[in-house]
């Protein structure tokens, strides 16, 4: 059956990837698609076919499902491309004003970044505490925000500064200036100087899957995220939940780089 069944799927969903790829009248970024039942029904196909041909695109970064809505074609066709090695850079993350790596990541694609930000001094998880060498029951500095391109929601990410470096600057307003957190924690004295990043991918919680509007089966990156100062001390811990849907990772880092070999000047 899978002989069978497999070659259909790749067929209807290279139908439809060329219908968005091309831009093709009713299938623009944004606009709903049929839902997976008005599919199999145009298509004369089992539902289980038509769910498959839809997560084939969804994988893709494609097609979106919205819980409760429907189907659409991804506002972002491509996923997001999230530069792990310059995107925290001054210059990238100040671009043109923007307020931090994410704002800018998402004006280069030429959309609107936004985000709902809630602001609390709070104990933060004990995996948290430990990054930042404080005691668990120390308070933090936690922003916890709700992350857009345009409407639609791409991530949710909540960072953890110490009470000491963040209580009482404006990294407890909602606006944190050109570049973001990391340039107010650098006019603060606390510039990071390095930062060490962890990649998990599992399923989201339901809180995330409702506020990331996808469907519990499907999956997230959660990065966590620490910046350093020059001294080595953990300044800022950020989770980051990602669906793998509209996002794609990369790094970059030198190894064995060739030794300068000295000229003989005589």
């Amino acid at each position: 059956m899978e002989e069978i069944k497999g070659p259909k799927i790749q067929r209807l969903a290279a139908d439809l990837r060329d219908k968005i790829r091309s831009g093709a009248k009713g299938y623009g970024p944004g606009e709903p698609l049929l839902k997976v039942r008005e599919f199999q029904e145009s298509e004369g196909i089992a539902y289980q076919t038509a769910r498959d041909v839809y997560r084939v695109l969804e994988d893709e970064g494609l097609i979106i499902s919205r819980r409760g809505e429907g189907t659409f074609v991804s506002p972002i066709l491509g996923k997001i491309h999230r530069d792990g090695t310059g995107r925290y850079i001054k210059a990238a993350r100040e671009e043109d004003g923007a307020r931090g790596a994410f704002a800018a990541e998402i004006a280069r694609l030429g959309m609107t970044p936004s985000a709902s930000t809630e602001i609390s001094r709070a104990r933060p998880p004990k995996q948290v505490a430990k990054a930042l060498g404080i005691h668990h029951s120390a308070k933090t500095l936690v922003r916890a925000r709700v992350m857009r391109a345009d409407a639609t929601v791409v991530q949710v990410a909540t960072s953890y500064f110490p009470g000491d470096v963040a209580f009482g600057s404006q990294l407890e307003q909602q606006d944190t200036g050109d570049g973001g957190s990391k340039s107010r924690l650098a006019d603060l004295g606390y510039q990071q100087t390095r930062i060490r990043e962890s990649v998990d991918v599992r399923p989201p919680t339901k809180e995330e899957a409702d506020a990331l509007g996808i469907a519990a089966d499907r999956l997230v990156y959660e990065i966590t995220h620490i910046g350093l100062t020059e001294s080595g001390r953990a300044v800022e811990v950020c989770v980051h939940v990602m669906p793998i849907t509209l996002w794609s990772l990369s790094y970059e880092w030198p190894i064995d780089q060739p030794a300068v070999r000295e000229e003989n000047s005589q």
